[in-house]
C-alpha cells in the first residue's frame, strides 16, 4: 500500500516524513541545500499490526507539481499536511484538488509546526481545515496535530495512519501487471534500473517485459522493495526493477512496464471529464497539459457541442501530441499551460479507439458493459479481440466474463472477437441477398463461388467466414467444393433452355469422340451465344451426361469411357506408349489427342512418363472422373 504526501512547500512534509520513519528523502544535494523537495521522495513506513506501506514524499512547490502528480497517481490514501502557523496556502488547495481528481478517498490530515502556536489559534486551524476538506474525500480524515521537532502528536499520527490502511482495501493482484516509471538511472555492475509504484498485477524475476511506448523488450534480472531484494512484486509495493538488455536512454520517466500484449500506446483517448469549480471554459483548440500516472503530454480536449465548463462530467476526445499507456477506468489530471493551474481531469472510458475524428460518446459514465457495446459499434465488422477487453474497459481479466453477460442482448460473439449484434446481422443479410441475388442471376449455375459471398460483406473476410459457417449449422445455405447456394435451391432450366439441354446433348453424344466445341455448338443453335452454351454444358457436366476435357469442349461420358477402356485395352503395363500409338487406340484426330491424354493423365488413367504414357494399373488410385472407368 502506498501513502502519498501533498501540500504546500515549507509545510513540513518532509521533515514529517523524517520523523515517522527515519529517512530523510530529499536525497539530491540540491534538495538539502535548499530546504525543498524536487524530485519525488520515498520511505518504508512500519505501522505495527498494520505492516508495513511505502510512502512517497511529493514536492509542495508550484513549479513542481507536475513532479508531485507523478507521485500522488498510484497511490493508496494520503497524508495531507498543513502548518499550523500559515494554514491552508495555495499548493494546498491544489494538492487536495488533485487528491480528489483522482480518486483518493482515504488518508489523515497533519497540522504540522503545531509547538509554533497556542491551543486557540491552533482551533482555529482546525476549524479552517474541516471546511476546506468538506465535501472531498478527505472529509472524513482524521486531522491530528503534530510537532516533527518535538515529537508531539507522532503516536497519535501513526494510530490515525494504521486505521486509514485497516480502511483501504487491499488491490487484486489477479491483474494485469502494469508499472508507471518515476525513475531511472543505472548502477555499475547492475545496469539499468527503474523505479515506480505496481499499479496492477504481479512480476517475477526472469519475467519479459515490455517497455511502453515504443516496442522494446528486456528481461527482469533483479526486484527490490524499500532496498530489500524480493522474488516478486504485487500492487501497491514500491519497487526498483533491474533491467537486462536496455540502456537507460530507452526507459526514462512516463515509460510504462506491461507484461499482456493488449497494452498500447495511443495518442487519441475517450474520456469523461470535468473541470474544477472557476476554471476558465477549454474549447477544442485550447492547449493543456495532461497528466496520466508519471506521463505528462501536451494535448486537446474537445468535446460535442463547443466548449467543456466547469461543474459537468462531460463525455470528449482527448488528441494528445505524444503517445500515453491509459486503460479503462484510469483517472487523469489536465493542467492549463499558461497561467500554470490545475484545472480539471476526468476518466480514460477507451484508451484505444483508432480513430482520427472519433466522436464522444453520448453519456457519462458508462458501465463495462456498455463500452464493451460502445466499442463494438464502433469498430463494426473489424469486432474487438476479446483479449483487449481488459485494457480497453478497464476490468480485471476474472470479471471480463461477467462484463460480457451483462452484454449479451446487444453482443455476438464468434471465436475470440466480440461484434455488434447489429453489424452480425448486417453482415448475415448482406450475404443472404447477395446469394439469392446470384440464384436470380444465374439460374443454372451451382451457386455462388464461396470467395464471391465473403466479398458481399466488406466488414471483413473473418466476420463473414463465421456468418457463412452460422449459415450452414443453421441449415439455410449449404457450401460444397468451394460453392454457397440455398439449401434446397437446384437449377431450374426454362423450357427453353431445357430443349436446348436435349439438343446440346444429341449433339455431344452423336459426335462420339470428337464432339464439336463450345463455338461450334452455338453457331448451330438458335439465339444461343457461346456463353449461354457454355452455362448449359456446365449443367450437363453436373449432371454426370458430359464431362470437361477442355475449357471449350466438353465429351459425353459414354465417349470417354469407351475411349478409356480402349487405352486399358490396348496398353501393356509397364510399358511406355508416344502419341502416334495411343492415337491408334482410341480413334482420334491428332486436333483431339492430345488435350484427351491429359485429361486422362488427371484423372487417372494414364500416367505421362517421359516423351510417352503408360497405363495405371487397377487399384493405384483411378479417379472417378470417368464414369464406369
Amino acid at each position: 500500500m502506498i501513502l502519498g504526501t501533498a501540500g504546500h512547500i515549507d509545510h513540513g512534509k518532509t521533515a514529517l516524513v523524517k520523523a515517522l520513519t527515519g529517512i530523510d528523502t530529499d536525497r539530491l544535494p540540491e534538495e538539502q541545500r535548499r530546504g525543498i523537495t524536487i524530485e519525488l521522495g520515498f520511505a518504508p513506513l512500519r505501522l505495527g499490526k498494520a505492516g508495513t506501506i511505502g510512502v512517497v514524499d511529493v514536492p509542495g512547490h508550484e513549479a513542481f507539481v507536475r513532479t508531485m502528480l507523478a507521485g500522488a497517481s498510484g497511490i493508496d490514501l494520503a497524508l495531507l499536511v498543513i502548518a499550523a502557523d500559515e494554514g491552508v496556502m495555495p499548493q494546498t488547495r491544489e494538492h487536495l484538488a488533485i487528491l480528489d481528481l483522482l480518486a483518493v478517498r482515504a488518508g489523515v490530515v497533519a497540522v504540522t509546526k503545531s509547538d509554533l502556536v497556542d491551543a486557540d489559534w491552533m482551533e482555529l486551524v482546525r476549524e479552517d481545515v474541516t471546511g476546506l476538506v468538506a465535501g472531498t474525500g478527505l472529509a472524513r480524515a482524521a486531522i491530528v496535530p503534530v510537532s516533527a521537532t518535538t515529537g508531539s502528536g507522532m503516536d497519535a499520527l501513526r494510530e490515525a495512519l494504521a486505521a486509514a490502511v485497516a480502511a483501504v482495501p487491499s488491490r487484486d493482484s489477479a491483474d494485469l501487471f502494469r508499472l508507471p516509471v518515476d525513475r531511472s538511472f543505472t548502477i555499475k555492475g547492475t545496469g539499468t534500473v527503474v523505479t515506480g509504484t505496481v499499479w496492477t498485477g504481479q512480476l517475477g524475476i526472469d519475467e519479459v517485459v515490455r517497455i511502453l511506448p515504443g516496442s522494446r523488450t528486456a528481461r527482469v534480472r533483479g526486484l527490490q522493495s524499500h532496498g530489500q531484494a524480493v522474488r516478486a512484486i504485487a500492487p501497491g509495493m514500491r519497487a526498483a526493477v533491474s533491467l537486462a538488455g536496455i540502456e537507460r536512454g530507452d526507459v526514462a520517466r512516463g515509460c510504462t512496464l506491461v507484461t499482456d500484449a493488449a497494452w498500447n500506446a495511443s495518442t487519441r483517448l475517450r474520456a469523461d471529464v470535468a473541470l474544477l469549480a472557476g476554471a476558465r471554459p477549454i474549447g477544442p483548440r485550447t492547449r493543456i497539459r495532461f497528466h496520466l500516472g508519471t506521463q505528462d503530454v501536451s494535448g486537446r480536449v474537445v468535446a460535442t457541442g463547443g466548449a467543456l465548463s466547469a461543474g459537468e462530467l462531460t463525455p470528449a476526445r482527448v488528441v494528445l501530441d505524444e503517445p500515453v499507456i491509459a486503460r479503462g477506468g484510469d483517472r487523469f489530471v489536465i493542467r492549463s499551460g499558461s497561467p500554470a493551474a490545475t484545472v480539471g481531469g476526468g476518466v480514460v472510458t477507451d484508451p484505444l479507439p483508432g480513430y482520427r475524428r472519433l466522436k464522444p460518446w453520448p453519456d457519462a459514465a458508462p458501465s463495462p458493459a456498455e463500452r464493451i457495446v460502445l466499442i463494438a459499434r464502433d469498430v463494426g465488422g473489424r469486432g474487438v479481440p476479446r483479449a483487449s477487453l481488459p485494457v480497453r474497459i478497464g476490468s480485471r481479466p476474472a470479471d471480463v466474463e461477467r462484463d460480457l453477460a451483462d452484454a449479451a442482448d446487444r453482443i455476438d460473439v464468434i471465436g475470440d472477437t466480440l461484434y455488434e449484434r447489429g453489424v452480425v446481422a448486417h453482415a448475415t443479410e448482406q450475404i443472404l441477398a447477395a446469394v439469392d441475388a446470384h440464384h436470380a442471376r444465374a439460374p443454372l449455375e451451382p451457386g455462388m463461388s464461396l470467395q464471391s459471398a465473403r466479398a458481399a460483406n466488406p466488414a471483413g473476410a473473418v466476420l463473414a467466414e463465421a456468418v457463412i459457417a452460422r449459415l450452414e449449422e443453421a441449415g439455410t445455405i449449404v457450401t460444397d467444393h468451394g460453392v454457397v447456394r440455398r439449401a434446397g435451391w437446384m437449377p431450374r432450366p426454362s423450357a427453353a433452355q431445357q430443349s436446348e439441354l436435349e439438343r446440346l446433348t444429341a449433339t455431344i453424344r452423336g459426335a462420339g469422340r470428337e464432339p464439336p466445341s463450345a463455338s461450334e455448338l452455338a453457331l448451330s443453335g438458335v439465339g444461343q451465344t457461346e456463353s449461354d452454351v457454355l452455362t448449359l454444358l456446365r449443367l450437363l457436366d453436373r449432371r454426370g451426361v458430359v464431362r470437361q476435357v477442355e475449357p471449350n469442349r466438353f465429351y459425353s461420358v459414354e465417349a470417354l469411357r469407351a475411349m478409356a477402356e480402349a487405352l486399358r485395352t490396348g496398353m501393356q503395363a509397364g510399358q511406355e506408349y508416344g502419341p502416334a500409338e495411343l492415337r491408334a487406340f482410341v480413334g482420334v484426330s491428332r486436333k483431339y489427342l492430345i488435350p484427351l491424354l491429359e485429361y486422362y493423365d488427371r484423372v487417372g488413367v494414364t500416367d505421362r512418363r517421359g516423351q510417352g504414357r503408360v497405363v495405371r494399373q487397377a487399384g493405384s488410385g483411378a479417379s472417378p472422373g470417368v464414369p464406369g472407368a
